[in-house]
Protein backbone atom coordinates (compact mmCIF):
# COMPACT_ATOMS: atom_id res chain seq x y z
CA UNK A 1 0.00 0.00 0.00
CA UNK A 2 1.07 3.57 -0.66
CA UNK A 3 0.22 6.60 1.46
CA UNK A 4 1.12 10.11 0.30
CA UNK A 5 1.84 13.18 2.39
CA UNK A 6 2.56 16.63 0.95
CA UNK A 7 5.17 19.01 2.35
CA UNK A 8 5.09 22.00 0.03
CA UNK A 9 7.04 21.05 -3.09
CA UNK A 10 7.78 17.53 -1.80
CA UNK A 11 5.41 14.56 -1.70
CA UNK A 12 6.34 11.74 0.63
CA UNK A 13 5.32 8.35 -0.78
CA UNK A 14 5.24 6.00 2.21
CA UNK A 15 5.21 2.32 1.29
CA UNK A 16 4.32 -0.72 3.37
CA UNK A 17 2.55 -4.05 3.14
CA UNK A 18 1.26 -6.56 5.66
CA UNK A 19 4.62 -8.26 6.05
CA UNK A 20 6.64 -5.08 6.43
CA UNK A 21 4.16 -3.76 9.00
CA UNK A 22 4.38 -7.02 10.96
CA UNK A 23 8.14 -6.46 11.09
CA UNK A 24 7.57 -2.83 12.10
CA UNK A 25 8.94 -1.35 8.87
CA UNK A 26 7.88 1.07 6.18
CA UNK A 27 9.97 3.07 3.74
CA UNK A 28 9.42 6.23 1.76
CA UNK A 29 10.27 7.53 -1.67
CA UNK A 30 9.87 11.21 -2.46
CA UNK A 31 8.45 13.10 -5.42
CA UNK A 32 10.07 16.47 -6.09
CA UNK A 33 10.18 18.57 -9.26
CA UNK A 34 8.85 15.72 -11.39
CA UNK A 35 11.54 13.36 -10.12
CA UNK A 36 11.37 10.37 -7.77
CA UNK A 37 13.94 9.75 -5.05
CA UNK A 38 14.25 5.96 -4.54
CA UNK A 39 11.91 3.21 -5.74
CA UNK A 40 10.68 1.38 -2.64
CA UNK A 41 10.74 -2.35 -1.99
CA UNK A 42 9.76 -5.37 -4.11
CA UNK A 43 6.79 -6.30 -1.92
CA UNK A 44 4.92 -3.20 -3.10
CA UNK A 45 5.95 -3.67 -6.72
CA UNK A 46 2.39 -3.50 -8.08
CA UNK A 47 1.76 -0.22 -6.25
CA UNK A 48 5.02 1.21 -7.57
CA UNK A 49 4.15 0.11 -11.11
CA UNK A 50 0.91 2.09 -10.83
CA UNK A 51 2.83 5.09 -9.49
CA UNK A 52 5.31 4.94 -12.37
CA UNK A 53 2.43 4.70 -14.85
CA UNK A 54 0.55 7.66 -13.37
CA UNK A 55 3.44 10.10 -12.88
CA UNK A 56 5.20 11.73 -15.81
CA UNK A 57 8.62 11.39 -14.28
CA UNK A 58 11.68 13.12 -15.66
CA UNK A 59 13.77 10.49 -13.94
CA UNK A 60 14.56 8.57 -10.77
CA UNK A 61 17.42 8.99 -8.30
CA UNK A 62 18.40 5.85 -6.37
CA UNK A 63 20.34 6.35 -3.14
CA UNK A 64 21.89 2.91 -2.60
CA UNK A 65 21.54 -0.79 -3.31
CA UNK A 66 19.39 -1.95 -0.38
CA UNK A 67 16.17 -3.60 -1.49
CA UNK A 68 13.90 -1.11 0.29
CA UNK A 69 15.39 1.70 -1.83
CA UNK A 70 16.37 0.07 -5.13
CA UNK A 71 13.81 -2.74 -5.03
CA UNK A 72 11.86 -1.56 -8.08
CA UNK A 73 14.73 -0.25 -10.18
CA UNK A 74 14.17 -3.05 -12.72
CA UNK A 75 10.58 -1.93 -13.29
CA UNK A 76 11.68 1.67 -13.80
CA UNK A 77 14.38 0.67 -16.28
CA UNK A 78 11.95 -1.58 -18.14
CA UNK A 79 9.72 1.45 -18.66
CA UNK A 80 12.66 3.44 -19.99
CA UNK A 81 12.60 5.96 -17.15
CA UNK A 82 16.06 7.58 -16.84
CA UNK A 83 17.91 6.65 -13.65
CA UNK A 84 20.65 8.37 -11.67
CA UNK A 85 22.54 5.98 -9.40
CA UNK A 86 26.06 5.08 -8.35
CA UNK A 87 27.64 2.53 -10.73
CA UNK A 88 27.95 0.07 -7.83
CA UNK A 89 24.23 0.41 -7.09
CA UNK A 90 23.46 -0.60 -10.66
CA UNK A 91 26.01 -3.42 -10.58
CA UNK A 92 24.36 -4.87 -7.46
CA UNK A 93 20.91 -4.52 -9.04
CA UNK A 94 22.10 -6.55 -12.01
CA UNK A 95 23.39 -9.37 -9.81
CA UNK A 96 21.59 -9.19 -6.44
CA UNK A 97 22.70 -11.50 -3.65
CA UNK A 98 20.31 -13.82 -1.85
CA UNK A 99 18.89 -11.94 1.13
CA UNK A 100 18.64 -13.16 4.70
CA UNK A 101 15.20 -14.47 5.63
CA UNK A 102 14.11 -11.43 7.69
CA UNK A 103 14.80 -9.13 4.72
CA UNK A 104 12.98 -11.41 2.29
CA UNK A 105 10.05 -11.54 4.71
CA UNK A 106 9.81 -7.78 5.27
CA UNK A 107 10.75 -6.44 1.87
CA UNK A 108 10.82 -9.29 -0.65
CA UNK A 109 13.56 -10.08 -3.17
CA UNK A 110 14.10 -7.77 -6.12
CA UNK A 111 14.27 -9.22 -9.63
CA UNK A 112 17.61 -8.60 -11.31
CA UNK A 113 18.02 -5.51 -13.45
CA UNK A 114 18.16 -6.74 -17.04
CA UNK A 115 16.99 -3.73 -19.07
CA UNK A 116 19.39 -1.07 -20.33
CA UNK A 117 19.57 1.96 -18.03
CA UNK A 118 19.14 5.41 -19.51
CA UNK A 119 21.44 7.76 -17.55
CA UNK A 120 19.80 10.72 -15.84
CA UNK A 121 21.21 14.13 -14.98
CA UNK A 122 18.79 15.47 -12.34
CA UNK A 123 18.67 19.19 -13.06
CA UNK A 124 18.59 21.19 -9.82
CA UNK A 125 19.35 18.18 -7.62
CA UNK A 126 22.79 16.93 -6.58
CA UNK A 127 23.69 13.40 -5.56
CA UNK A 128 26.40 13.48 -2.88
CA UNK A 129 28.43 10.39 -2.01
CA UNK A 130 27.93 9.70 1.71
CA UNK A 131 29.39 6.25 2.48
CA UNK A 132 29.04 4.54 5.83
CA UNK A 133 25.65 2.86 5.81
CA UNK A 134 26.69 1.29 2.52
CA UNK A 135 29.83 1.88 0.47
CA UNK A 136 28.07 3.66 -2.38
CA UNK A 137 25.34 5.45 -0.40
CA UNK A 138 24.30 8.84 -1.78
CA UNK A 139 22.04 11.58 -0.47
CA UNK A 140 20.11 13.98 -2.69
CA UNK A 141 20.57 17.71 -2.13
CA UNK A 142 18.33 20.51 -3.40
CA UNK A 143 20.38 23.65 -2.81
CA UNK A 144 17.62 25.96 -4.04
CA UNK A 145 15.34 25.01 -1.14
CA UNK A 146 17.90 23.70 1.35
CA UNK A 147 16.28 20.27 1.23
CA UNK A 148 18.19 17.07 1.97
CA UNK A 149 16.83 13.65 1.06
CA UNK A 150 19.02 11.67 3.43
CA UNK A 151 18.00 8.10 2.47
CA UNK A 152 19.60 5.95 5.24
CA UNK A 153 22.26 8.41 6.35
CA UNK A 154 20.21 9.40 9.41
CA UNK A 155 17.61 6.71 10.33
CA UNK A 156 17.78 7.96 13.95
CA UNK A 157 20.15 9.64 16.39
CA UNK A 158 21.16 6.51 18.30
CA UNK A 159 21.27 3.64 15.81
CA UNK A 160 22.74 0.76 17.81
CA UNK A 161 22.83 -1.91 15.09
CA UNK A 162 24.70 -2.34 11.81
CA UNK A 163 25.39 -4.71 8.96
CA UNK A 164 28.85 -6.26 8.98
CA UNK A 165 30.02 -4.16 6.02
CA UNK A 166 29.06 -0.78 7.48
CA UNK A 167 31.77 1.81 8.13
CA UNK A 168 30.99 4.00 11.15
CA UNK A 169 34.06 6.22 10.76
CA UNK A 170 33.15 6.98 7.16
CA UNK A 171 29.60 7.63 8.35
CA UNK A 172 31.01 10.33 10.66
CA UNK A 173 32.74 11.98 7.69
CA UNK A 174 29.52 11.80 5.68
CA UNK A 175 27.51 13.35 8.51
CA UNK A 176 30.02 16.19 8.74
CA UNK A 177 29.66 16.77 5.00
CA UNK A 178 25.87 17.14 5.14
CA UNK A 179 25.85 19.12 8.40
CA UNK A 180 28.10 21.64 6.64
CA UNK A 181 25.31 22.13 4.08
CA UNK A 182 23.03 23.36 6.91
CA UNK A 183 19.85 21.87 5.39
CA UNK A 184 16.60 23.63 6.18
CA UNK A 185 14.64 20.38 5.71
CA UNK A 186 15.68 16.76 6.08
CA UNK A 187 13.58 13.94 4.66
CA UNK A 188 14.57 10.52 6.03
CA UNK A 189 13.56 7.37 4.16
CA UNK A 190 12.06 5.76 7.25
CA UNK A 191 10.91 8.78 9.27
CA UNK A 192 9.75 11.22 6.66
CA UNK A 193 10.27 14.90 7.47
CA UNK A 194 12.65 15.03 10.45
CA UNK A 195 11.74 17.65 13.05
CA UNK A 196 14.60 20.17 13.29
CA UNK A 197 16.59 18.04 10.89
CA UNK A 198 19.90 19.89 11.17
CA UNK A 199 19.92 19.53 14.96
CA UNK A 200 19.05 15.84 14.58
CA UNK A 201 21.98 15.32 12.20
CA UNK A 202 24.31 17.13 14.60
CA UNK A 203 23.05 14.98 17.47
CA UNK A 204 23.67 11.80 15.47
CA UNK A 205 27.16 12.99 14.58
CA UNK A 206 27.99 13.70 18.24
CA UNK A 207 26.56 10.37 19.43
CA UNK A 208 28.40 8.37 16.77
CA UNK A 209 31.71 10.09 17.48
CA UNK A 210 31.25 9.43 21.20
CA UNK A 211 30.41 5.78 20.53
CA UNK A 212 33.54 5.29 18.42
CA UNK A 213 35.65 6.96 21.09
CA UNK A 214 34.27 4.70 23.82
CA UNK A 215 34.78 1.53 21.77
CA UNK A 216 38.33 2.57 20.87
CA UNK A 217 39.17 3.32 24.51
CA UNK A 218 37.90 -0.07 25.69
CA UNK A 219 39.74 -1.84 22.86
CA UNK A 220 43.00 -0.20 23.94
CA UNK A 221 42.41 -1.73 27.38
CA UNK A 222 42.06 -5.12 25.63
CA UNK A 223 38.47 -5.55 26.77
CA UNK A 224 36.81 -8.38 24.78
CA UNK A 225 34.40 -7.28 22.04
CA UNK A 226 31.42 -9.09 23.60
CA UNK A 227 31.86 -7.09 26.79
CA UNK A 228 32.23 -3.85 24.82
CA UNK A 229 28.92 -4.59 23.11
CA UNK A 230 27.15 -5.17 26.44
CA UNK A 231 28.62 -2.17 28.23
CA UNK A 232 28.41 0.36 25.41
CA UNK A 233 25.26 -0.69 23.53
CA UNK A 234 23.35 -2.72 26.08
CA UNK A 235 21.65 -6.11 25.74
CA UNK A 236 20.52 -7.49 22.39
CA UNK A 237 16.98 -6.76 21.22
CA UNK A 238 14.50 -8.11 18.69
CA UNK A 239 16.49 -6.77 15.73
CA UNK A 240 19.52 -8.84 16.72
CA UNK A 241 17.36 -11.93 17.06
CA UNK A 242 15.14 -11.76 13.96
CA UNK A 243 18.17 -10.97 11.77
CA UNK A 244 20.16 -13.79 13.40
CA UNK A 245 22.94 -11.33 14.06
CA UNK A 246 23.15 -9.90 10.53
CA UNK A 247 21.83 -6.50 11.69
CA UNK A 248 23.14 -6.28 15.22
CA UNK A 249 24.94 -4.48 18.02
CA UNK A 250 27.84 -6.90 17.72
CA UNK A 251 28.31 -5.98 14.06
CA UNK A 252 28.41 -2.29 14.93
CA UNK A 253 31.23 -2.84 17.44
CA UNK A 254 33.04 -5.17 15.03
CA UNK A 255 32.85 -2.53 12.30
CA UNK A 256 34.37 0.12 14.58
CA UNK A 257 37.14 -2.24 15.68
CA UNK A 258 37.84 -3.33 12.10
CA UNK A 259 38.17 0.26 10.91
CA UNK A 260 40.42 1.12 13.82
CA UNK A 261 42.76 -1.81 13.28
Amino acid sequence: MIRTERHGDVVRVEMSNRRSRLAGFSVSAFLVRGMLVDTGFPGVGDDVERLLASERLQGILVSHFHEDHAGNIAAAARRGIPIAAHPDTLAYARAPERLAFYRRFAWGSAPPLTSPVTPFDPEGLEMIHTPGHSPEHQVVWDSSTGTLFSADLFIGVKVRVAHEYEEPRRLVDSLKRVVALAPARVFDAHRGLVADGLSALRAKLAWTEDLIGRVDAMARERIPPARIVREVLGPSDWTDHISRGEYSRANLVRAILREGA
